[in-house]
């Protein structure tokens, strides 16, 4: 009744952890997440899967075809549930985030492909197995739990290489207080392991066999539960931090960018603020040239220009001055200093002086222009 309890609970707890966790790790795979990452999400989902379709091929082993625990099969396929679920543990560990050292195992299992290290741990176990079914299957002397020596050095290997990747991944989450948690779980698969390896018919010599069937099962359940439960833990905490870092960066990016956005905006004004000064030394320097260059005329020049103007190429320089009751000499040195003022040379002088005049409005200035 106990394992059938024990199998039952195992396989509705496993496989609804196994079925989450495969979801999370296609969540994750199409968010883009790092494969190594996502990958020990898959693994560890393997593991926890494995165990329960182990629950469930025992319950229809026992109740359905009414087969007793301790069958020869039933231990059969327990071992070989152990052992694929030590190898998806194994694959698992290099994504257990950390910076310390790798244990031995880890740094062993880094060092073929995964498709590689699933053939040379089946290879390898495989022999082994054949081997041990081959001594034991038809001898009756030897007990059914003979067949967990197989078991019994892997399990302790994953069991340590765990308690090693698990603690220095909590440390670096700064989760320290999961040290207690991570190992109860060792001690729990030791004692599993011990209890497997232990003939029932020795243990009942020496402890009562109900309570030997007890304790299988309580430490089977826990130390199950205990791993689901560090597990979803871990994943979590590696959820939340993956999350913050991802924040973090993202507002490291955010603050490289304003800084650069700084650094434009100083040099745009630094730039405009030259612009501003070039200009306004430009400025500066126009209204001095203007100053330099201004035309000062006086009152009878004006009138000179304004009477060329009105006058034009129609009468000569000798009726102009007539015109205006002044000998042609007083005309003339008016207009040489005039020329002078404006830097009107060569020939066609007049013109210039007339064309001056005309875009000047100096007509206003005309004094013959009635009497013309």
């Amino acid at each position: 009744m106990l394992s059938v309890i024990e199998y039952t609970v195992t396989a509705i707890v496993c496989l609804i952890s196994a079925i989450i966790i495969q979801r999370i790790f296609i969540k994750e795979a199409l968010s883009g997440t790092g494969k190594k990452t996502i990958q020990g999400i898959k693994w560890f989902g393997l593991a926890i899967f494995v165990w329960g379709i182990g629950a469930l091929a025992n319950i229809i082993l026992v109740t359905v075809l009414q087969w007793e625990p301790v069958n020869r099969v039933v231990i059969y396929l327990g071992v070989f549930i152990s052992l694929a679920n030590s190898l998806f543990i194994l694959l698992s560990l290099p994504s257990i985030e950390h910076q310390q050292n790798r244990s031995i195992i880890v740094r062993l299992v880094e060092r073929f492909t995964t498709k590689e290290f699933i053939l040379l741990y089946s290879g390898v176990l495989g022999m082994v197995v054949f081997v041990f079914i081959a001594t034991s299957y038809n001898n009756t002397e030897i007990s059914n739990n003979f067949i967990w020596l197989i078991d019994i050095p892997i399990s302790v290997l994953v069991a340590i290489s765990l308690l090693y990747e698990l603690n220095k991944a909590f440390t670096a989450r700064h989760m320290r207080f999961m040290y207690l948690p991570t190992f109860a779980l060792f001690i729990l698969i030791l004692i599993a392991v011990s209890h497997r390896i232990i003939p029932q018919d020795r243990a009942v010599q020496i402890i009562d066999q109900e309570f030997w069937a007890l304790m299988g099962s309580i430490t089977a359940i826990s130390f199950k539960f205990l791993f689901i439960l560090l597990f979803s833990i871990l994943l979590y905490s590696w959820k939340f931090l993956s999350e913050k870092e991802q924040q973090q960066t993202l507002a490291q990016q955010l603050r490289t960018k304003n800084n650069e956005l700084k650094k434009r905006l100083e040099h745009f004004e630094l730039a405009n603020e030259s612009h501003l000064e070039t200009i306004k030394g430009m400025k500066i320097e126009l209204k001095e040239l203007q100053e330099a260059n201004k035309i000062e005329l006086s009152d009878r020049q004006k009138e000179v220009l304004g009477n060329l103007l009105y006058f034009g190429n129609s009468k000569s320089y000798q009726e102009i001055a007539e015109a205006m009751h002044i000998s042609l000499d007083g005309f003339q040195t008016h207009i040489h200093q005039i020329k002078k003022i404006l830097n009107v040379s060569g020939a066609g002088g007049k013109e210039q002086l007339i064309e001056f005049a005309r875009s000047n409005d100096f007509l206003k200035y005309a004094t013959v222009k009635d009497n013309a």
